[in-house]
C-alpha cells in the first residue's frame, strides 16, 4: 500500500512539474502582454528555463525522466501495472490515441523550449 501511496505522490509531482512547465509560459506570454510585474521575476524565469532545459536534455540524451522510473518502479514493488517509454509519450498516447517515436517529442519539446527561451527576449525578466 505504502509503495502505490508513493507512486501516486510522485505522479502528482510529475503533473505539477509538467503543470508549472506549460502554464509557466502560457503566463509569461500573457502577463507580459497585461503588463502583470511577477511574470518578470528572475527567479522565476530561471527556474522555469532550467525546467524545461532538463525536459529538453532528457529527450535529446534518449533518457526518461527520473520522476517516471521511480514512480514506475513503485508502481512494479507495489504489483501496479505500469508503463513503458516517457510520462509525456504514455499520457498523450492514453488521452489522445497520440503514438510517435520518441525523436518527436524530442523535437517538441525543443520547440517548446525554444519558445521559453524566446520568451526571454519578449517578456523580459528583471
Amino acid at each position: 500500500m505504502w509503495y502505490r501511496i508513493a507512486a501516486d505522490l510522485i505522479l502528482l509531482i510529475h503533473v505539477a512539474f509538467v503543470l508549472f512547465v506549460v502554464l509557466g509560459l502560457i503566463a509569461i506570454l500573457t502577463g507580459g502582454w497585461l503588463k502583470w510585474s511577477w511574470v518578470r521575476n528572475r527567479w522565476f524565469r530561471i527556474l522555469h528555463l532550467v525546467a524545461i532545459g532538463v525536459v529538453v536534455l532528457q529527450a535529446w540524451l534518449g533518457r526518461l525522466c527520473p520522476l517516471t522510473i521511480w514512480e514506475m518502479a513503485l508502481r512494479a514493488k507495489a504489483g501496479d501495472a505500469t508503463y513503458e517509454g516517457a510520462f509525456i509519450a504514455h499520457w498523450l498516447q492514453s488521452l489522445l490515441y497520440y503514438n510517435a517515436p520518441m525523436w518527436v517529442f524530442a523535437v517538441a519539446y525543443t520547440a517548446f523550449g525554444l519558445l521559453v527561451v524566446l520568451s526571454w527576449f519578449l517578456v523580459r525578466p528583471r
